[in-house]
């Protein structure tokens, strides 16, 4: 049986839906790829928003050979040189051209990814055919090196409406019954995502051809996350480990924000010092894990980390507190973390101008506000160090606000 996401996936690019821009660039990069300055293209947004499913569309389209690569699959040098080095360079025994698609390079640059990231810029440049990456954040400074040799054109979360336009053509061409809410209900849930909505879609009317209201509140109940003042019930409520170690488990919150809440809420919950004290002993131990984690890839720490933040500090404690907290974000600290978050496009383009200045991207930094006025005062000038630094237009677009 073929899933709903292959079978119905776009075939020409008029079919891919909410992206019209993105598409325009992407057909316009492969049937003029010899006039192209840069060689490669870099889509970049959300996961399900169409970035994949238009590579395959434009490849079909124009009758070219689609050579895929996941990332996250072929991570070494070795890996990639062997499933896209003599395909970059070479043309099919037809004679027909050839798109390459690396998808997924957001699983690159781990300390297993020996020479992956610097294997794939340099066929940039060695490729006689066009190569086009998917990434869902192309910030982080590990693909600065990447950057500099592509174009990048961003897709954007789907609207709702048009995703519920597909979900309706997709059940009237597999005879599938349906309720429009639900299919909008759907089409709500997965953020944008027509990927996760398509699957849903399949999921539920899987044995019945048939979508419901029932059947949707199902799914929701089955799958619906648990929130972060719930789960923090469970751990400073309790002084039983068994039920505090798993109270994270069905969080969306990544490891960062768990510390955050805790931290945030911990002090209006815990009254006595000790507790507090026996408390912030274990969440800097698990803080220490989390760097370790970081530093040397020892994800066998996770384990540590989770039980530290939810039996540890469940039992630091000498007895249940009965007052009512009302549990809820953390706001300085959080908003720091964010801001940190923000910054990696600044960083990004610090170390551009660094490479070329010869200064740390430490001072440029703090010297990025003149580099903003020289933009927004002197076009001619911001002109041509954009040229100077090969700086992308999302990049000139940020320097100029």
């Amino acid at each position: 049986m073929i899933p709903f996401t292959k079978k119905y996936s776009p075939k020409a690019l008029k079919e891919v839906i909410g992206q019209d821009d993105a598409v325009k660039e992407l057909k316009d990069f492969v049937t003029n790829f010899k006039k192209q300055k840069k060689k490669a293209l870099l889509l970049y947004g959300p996961s399900g928003v169409g970035k994949t499913s238009s590579v395959y569309a434009i490849a079909n389209e124009l009758n070219h050979e689609l050579i895929e690569v996941n990332a996250s699959d072929s991570r070494n040098k070795d890996q990639i040189m062997q499933k896209v080095g003599s395909a970059a360079k070479q043309y099919s025994l037809f004679g027909t051209s050839k798109i390459i698609l690396i998808d997924e390079i957001d699983g690159l640059a781990g300390n297993k990814d020996r020479g992956g990231l610097a294997t794939l810029t340099k066929l940039i440049g060695e490729s006689a055919f066009p190569i086009v990456f998917t990434i869902q954040n192309p910030w982080d400074y590990k693909f600065n090196s990447l950057k500099k040799k592509c174009t990048l054109v961003q897709y954007g979360p789907l609207d709702p409406n048009d995703m519920v336009k597909v979900l309706m053509y997709v059940c009237k061409q597999d005879s599938i019954k349906y309720d429009e809410s639900v299919l909008k209900g759907l089409c709500r849930r997965s953020g944008g995502d027509c990927r996760a909505a398509l699957n849903d879609l399949e999921m539920l009317s899987s044995g019945t051809k048939e979508v419901t209201k029932e059947s949707l509140q199902e799914l929701e109940d089955r799958s619906r996350e648990e929130s972060m003042p719930n789960a923090l019930l469970r751990v400073f409520k309790s002084t039983d480990p068994k039920i505090a170690i798993s109270a994270f488990d069905s969080v969306k919150e990544d490891i960062d924000q768990q510390f955050l809440w805790i931290d945030e809420n911990l002090p209006h919950e815990y009254d006595k010092s000790k507790d507090l004290a026996r408390a912030y002993d274990k969440i800097s131990k698990a803080d220490v894990f989390k760097r370790r984690i970081r530093r040397w890839q020892h994800w066998r720490f996770l384990i540590y980390v989770n039980a530290l933040l939810t039996a540890g500090v469940a039992v630091s404690k000498d007895e249940k507190y009965k007052k009512f907290v009302k549990y809820k974000p953390t706001g300085r600290i959080l908003k720091l973390w964010w801001a940190k978050q923000k910054s990696l496009k600044k960083k990004a383009i610090a170390a551009k101008i660094a490479s070329k200045t010869h200064a740390s991207v430490r001072d440029v930094v703090k010297d990025m506000e003149y580099f903003k006025l020289i933009f927004k005062k002197n076009k001619e000038m911001g002109m041509a160090i954009s040229e100077y630094l090969d700086l992308d237009k999302d990049e000139v677009a940020w320097l100029k606000k």
